[in-house]
């Protein structure tokens, strides 16, 4: 893959320490490659919440993003998501592995979404309760699932999602980058209500519609801002307006943690972000030569017809 720029997809991103922290834990990245002889444009898209006192988190954080990209340069087509599990198991070990070495490091780890855009098709793998949303036909969804004690206690009817979002065990990870164990990608991506995993997984790679988008964000913004308040920001302005606008609501309300948004928005005109093969290309530029021509020798014969011809 080559890296270029620009996107094919309208990007639009931003990362506040907030106002309770010292130091910004969050790390995010966007990369755009062309894939191929037919220059298939891919667009990768990153963002992870560094856990861990003393500076710790934002080292694992970046460790984290750092070996995504390192990984998925070697991406040569086809399905992207055992690349991303490789990436994933690789980025924990690289940050257990980093946090051994320093006692001030013990415990550090992260949480991790993942984005990836080839051609018109998503893909996405989480862990940890970095969230990605999907705002298509006008309704949010959010596509990926916590890995926290709540959100398992949600599914197994023990608290109420309202009861979640206040609970004292609602940051408790149960997947995280850095563990003892690899954690387990998550390649669910949740589009109907009561999908089964089996359903979820084979979501995998749809096709995006213009207009579109995908946003990737910490908790810093979704424990202070609703679902219903990104929808309508994300809707009613364009990406940069609305992550701006997203990251003040959030500091109004306590800014108590990072807040780090990633909005990736498909062009409303569906050819933008199709690859455009070379040979389609030449194809179009072939009968415009023609035609001049043509146009060229209807012009001499017409002067040699009246009699202006200069030999």
């Amino acid at each position: 893959m080559i890296i270029q720029d620009p996107p094919h997809v309208i990007v639009a991103t931003g990362s506040h320490t907030g106002k309770q922290r010292q130091n910004n834990e969050d790390r995010f990245a966007v990369r755009s490659y062309r894939l191929g002889k037919n220059e298939q444009p891919v667009l990768l898209a990153v963002v992870a919440d560094g856990i861990g006192g003393h500076q710790a988190g934002e080292v694992a954080a970046q460790l984290t993003v750092e070996t995504l990209l390192n990984t998925f340069k070697g991406f040569e087509g086809g399905d992207p998501l055992p690349l991303l599990g490789e990436a994933i198991v690789e980025a924990s070990q690289v940050v257990a592995e980093a946090a051994s070495e320093s006692s001030e490091r013990s415990g550090m780890g992260s949480t991790i979404a993942i984005a990836v855009m080839i051609g018109s098709s998503l893909y996405t793998s989480t862990v940890g309760d970095s969230r990605i949303y999907l705002i298509r036909s006008g309704q949010l969804r959010q596509i990926s699932i916590d890995h926290t004690w709540v959100q398992e206690a949600i599914e197994y009817d023990i608290i109420s999602p309202d009861e979640a979002r206040d609970h004292p065990q609602s940051h408790v990870l149960r997947r995280h980058i850095g563990g003892e164990q690899p954690p387990d990608a998550d390649f669910r991506m949740l589009l109907q209500d009561g999908e089964s995993d089996a359903q979820a997984l084979s979501n995998q790679g749809v096709t995006l519609d213009p207009g579109d988008q995908v946003l990737l964000c910490t908790d810093g913004l979704t424990d202070l801002v609703e679902d219903q308040e990104i929808h309508a920001a994300l809707t009613t302005r364009p990406p940069e307006i609305a992550v701006e606008t997203l990251t003040d609501l959030a500091l109004q309300r306590g800014g108590r943690d990072n807040i780090t948004l990633v909005v990736l928005a498909t062009p409303l005109e569906s050819e933008i972000f199709i690859a455009r093969p070379r040979s389609r290309r030449l194809l179009k530029t072939v009968p415009a030569a023609i035609a001049l021509v043509l146009v060229t020798l209807l012009a001499m014969a017409t002067l040699w017809w009246f009699g202006y011809w200069p030999w």
